[in-house]
């Protein structure tokens, strides 16, 4: 789908606030019919992926204005016009089927899976518009969730297990489906390579990690099982403090390499998330967007003009590194019987701070995939600008490593280029 394309291409669900709508309506007259199902059809005319092996030809770029943007080149108006436009086309689908779906089922409850189950901002929308009452969203819900899928077939389908559903409760508890590594298995890793590490106490893990995070640290987090799907959730995470007013461009810059504007996501203790955002229900796998409490933003006016590192330094709240241009944020909760460490560490910081949120980011750079062994673990952290790196209950300090030889580093750096 050409609208799921071009969303990823673009990052249109994040950039899409600080544009305009100014092609949404030759969206419709020139590149999609969308009828009032949700169901739609393409005018091909603009489109080149049945013979060549590119997505979009030289008269969809004429129509819109130019070729597509360069990589690393400057975000224009243009650009972010085009994310606003597609994404309030692809939002309007998205609520047409639902509604369509509503009316032929008559069902209370929604299941989503596939890629554009995974833009948060139309799932927000659908939750607070669309005639269900809640939503499932499959937290792998791209390609990937497909593996789900088939065993899932396989078991009811094939096997003929008796298929039993519990509403009140999420079967997948969280989704740390993955691999998990042993203090151990971590303990030899570190003595193999000679990197200094200090074994914290069961009891002090969430206490120094809430201080060095509190101190304006960012700290690689490695710890359980990985999750499956494309989002950490507190076990392969880069965490920071959501207070900070210049984390969001550091980590972004500094961290996973990519544009100052894209905003990172909130981890909030589920006890606490009415007092920061306006959402009435759990939000575990971050697939949900939801507005900042009015209590917690303040009011600021656009700066004319699109400089976006100007736009994305607005102080927009009392929690700036997860508040997006629109007063939006994309909420994790974390309960304690799912992600019980996790959550130890976020109440430990709302303890020491009184804020029950922190910054929760997958623990990669651009164009890799999130991190699965201690030593991919350790790699990123030493090409990147993370302070500290938490290994199960060894806490590494990077100023306390070898130096690191770009030659020992046996991943692609493409990223980094």
């Amino acid at each position: 789908m050409w609208f799921q394309s071009e969303l990823r291409r673009i990052q249109a669900d994040g950039l899409a606030p600080y544009g305009e709508p100014r092609f949404e309506k030759l969206i419709y007259e020139r590149l999609v019919r969308c009828q009032q199902d949700g169901s739609f059809r393409l005018n091909m005319e603009y489109f080149g992926f049945l013979d060549s092996l590119c997505m979009t030809n030289d008269k969809l770029h004429r129509l819109l204005g130019g070729p597509p943007r360069r990589p690393e080149s400057e975000i224009t108006q243009r650009e972010m016009d085009l994310a606003c436009s597609i994404q309030k086309v692809t939002e309007d689908m998205v609520l047409r089927m639902a509604r369509h779906a509503h009316e032929i089922t008559g069902e209370k409850y929604l299941c989503l899976a596939g890629g554009i189950a995974l833009n948060c901002v139309a799932n927000g929308r659908l939750l607070r518009e669309g005639p269900f009452e809640d939503l499932w969203i499959q937290p792998a819900a791209g390609d990937a969730g497909g593996a789900l899928g088939a065993a899932l077939m396989t078991w009811y389908q094939v096997q003929g297990n008796e298929r039993v559903a519990d509403g009140a409760k999420d079967a997948m508890q969280g989704a740390y489906l993955g691999p998990a590594f042993s203090d151990e298995s971590v303990r030899a890793f570190l003595s193999s390579n000679g990197y200094a590490a200090r074994e914290l106490k069961e009891g002090e893990w969430a206490q120094e990690l809430a201080g060095l995070i509190d101190a304006g640290k960012i700290v690689g987090l490695f710890d359980g099982r990985m999750e499956y799907g494309p989002r950490a959730l507190g076990s392969r995470s880069i965490v920071g403090d959501a207070r900070s007013r210049d984390m969001q461009s550091r980590m972004n810059l500094k961290i996973k390499f990519r544009e100052s504007f894209r905003p990172f996501a909130p981890a909030c203790l589920n006890e606490s998330l009415g007092d920061y955002f306006e959402l009435d229900r759990p939000s575990p796998y971050m697939l949900l967007t939801a507005r900042v409490n009015q209590s917690r933003c303040i009011e600021v006016s656009r700066i004319p003009g699109t400089d976006l590192s100007q736009r994305v330094h607005q102080l927009r709240s009392d929690l700036p590194a997860v508040t997006h241009v629109d007063y939006s944020a994309r909420v994790q909760t974390v309960s304690p019987n799912v992600a019980p460490r996790f959550h130890r560490l976020i109440k430990a910081f709302e303890d020491r701070t009184g804020c029950a949120v922190i910054i929760n980011t997958s623990f990669n750079v651009r164009g890799e995939p999130i991190v699965c062994t201690p030593d991919d673990a350790y790699r990123c952290f030493m090409r990147t600008g993370m302070d500290y790196l938490a290994l199960g209950n060894f806490l590494l300090d990077k100023n306390q490593q070898p130096a690191w030889k770009p030659e020992s580093d046996r991943g692609n750096t493409d990223a980094l280029d």
